[in-house]
């Protein structure tokens, strides 16, 4: 089998979602309502999907490459999936090929009974560890570094899984929310700093754990609270024990789950993903205001934040590009011809509504700056007489090693071009980007980055590295976990 592939070949100057995770214990229907937590999860990752139960006795597995439905939507899958406890992952690959045998959960047998284990977030010292362990005689069995978490609870001495899990991860350094599924409990658990989302909710008392609050909405499970960052849930017949076994630090969420990463309807951290993302069109808006007649959002993504800006502004809001929803997996040889066409199978101008019209356009971020500027000619074309183009979050100016697949350095059009540099290549009359103390105030931190409140992880947009970078700073690449290089 190829490479699997199911975004289109034009659709990559986005940054990617990480992973979504899901898991649920002490219902009867727990496999269908994985399925159905993982469907409403899909955003997070559209590479591949894995669900594993246990029915009391026995363990069952299920993964395959595509969309949730592409393996979930047979009942008869789902039928095969039997017990009262389940967890699920979608995958975005951010180490490792995408190929089935690095499709989540991994399942393995240990000494203590089995183990299912989903992963979101990314191990910075992987490498490292993963060589390690082929020394002593590891086989490893995939190209993940959730994998070295497996074989770090193997090796573990101590007497239960639930404390095997924890000696296993403070060894690792990284950002990671993760899903475990023993014969006998469900555990939850985030890293130290919490750079990955994990949510506890409850379904007529059943414990339903998940990356957003979006999986519970679907099930009619009721939110219950966040995960704190370097906290430990497991749930089991005695009911929830909460443990703290880590190191405190100092907390660094993601904020580009609240730029782009997290859906809108999701609470995140305390906080409605919709409003703030509203909140980042104001703040931009009062930051970077420009005479026009019009305000367009690039869809989706780029919605809540224009209609914040249009009100803020007072200029009106009006859908001057129309999404194709139904763009599916690519059916044509990705040539640079189509490629250079791909963005209208997408995207289409609505011309009755920009032309003559001095157009301000809002999207959520600039990558490479390849769908920008077709946009914006799209823009043109349609007879806009200006477009100005303003983004709500700052300049993308670094790589994410957390569990975010983006481009090296060397790709991101803001790590070499000022501002008006992009504009010009952009082909706008004018650029401007939200301002990092802007983004801070929009998710609710008034006096800016630097306040008493929680700092964010924003890595990608400062340089400003929490965690420390072990296989990078030792020469390794990240991305290159495997010692073999073959395609199932």
């Amino acid at each position: 089998m190829t490479r699997f592939t199911p975004h289109l070949p034009f659709d990559d100057d986005k940054l990617h979602e990480e992973c979504g995770v899901f898991g649920i214990i002490g219902n009867d229907s727990a496999s269908a309502h994985a399925a159905l937590g993982l469907h409403a999860l899909q955003h997070r990752g559209q590479e591949a999907a894995g669900i594993v139960s246990f029915n009391g006795g026995q363990f069952h597995v299920q993964r395959g490459l595509g969309l949730v439905a592409d393996t979930f939507g047979d009942p008869n899958v789902i039928a095969q999936l039997k017990g009262h406890a389940a967890i699920g992952h979608n995958r975005y690959a951010t180490t490792g090929e995408t190929v089935l045998r690095n499709v989540q959960p991994i399942f393995v047998e240990t000494v203590m009974g089995g183990l299912a284990l989903a992963h979101n977030g990314n191990l910075t010292n992987a490498h490292v560890l993963r060589r390690e362990l082929v020394r002593k005689g590891a086989l490893f069995q995939s190209t993940l570094d959730t994998e070295v978490i497996v074989h770090l609870v193997a090796t573990s001495t101590y007497e239960t899984l639930p404390e095997r899990l924890i000696d296993a991860l403070k060894q690792v350094t990284g950002a990671y929310s993760l899903i475990a599924l023993t014969d006998s409990a469900l555990i939850g658990v985030r890293d130290p700093m919490g750079v990955r989302p994990l949510v506890l909710g409850d379904l007529q008392g059943s414990p339903v754990l998940a990356s957003e609050t979006c999986a519970f909405d679907i099930l009619g499970a009721d939110f219950v609270r966040d995960i704190e960052p370097g906290e430990m849930v497991v749930a089991g017949e005695a009911g929830i024990e909460s443990l703290r076994p880590f190191t405190p630090a100092p907390e660094r969420f993601c904020v580009f789950e609240y730029i782009y990463f997290a859906r809108p309807d999701s609470m995140v951290e305390e906080r409605n993903v919709y409003d703030v993302r509203k909140n980042m069109g104001r703040e931009l808006a009062r930051e970077s205001g420009v005479s026009a007649d019009i305000v367009v959002p690039v869809p989706d993504s780029g919605v809540p934040a224009a209609l914040g800006y249009a009100e803020e502004a007072g200029l009106p809001f009006d859908l001057g590009i129309i999404r194709n929803h139904y763009v599916g997996r690519t059916f044509i040889e990705p040539t640079d011809h189509i490629r250079h066409l791909g963005v209208k199978l997408k995207h289409n101008a609505n011309r009755g509504q920009v032309a003559g019209k001095r157009v301000i356009l809002i999207d959520d971020s600039i990558v490479r700056g390849t769908t920008s500027t077709k946009i914006v000619s799209m823009m043109r074309e349609a007879g806009a007489t200006e477009v100005h183009m303003r983004i709500a979050s700052p300049p993308n100016t670094h790589s994410c090693f957390y569990g975010v697949d983006t481009p090296s350095r060397e790709e991101l059009l803001a790590a070499r071009m000022s501002v008006d540099e992009m504009a010009t290549f952009i082909g706008v009359d004018s650029l401007a980007f939200l301002s990092v103390d802007g983004l801070y105030r929009a998710a609710g931190q008034t006096g800016g980055r630097f306040s008493n409140a929680p700092q964010y992880c924003d890595a990608c947009l400062t340089g400003d590295y929490p965690i420390p970078l072990v296989d990078r700073e030792g020469g390794h690449d990240a991305n290159q976990l495997s010692l073999l290089n073959y395609h199932e």
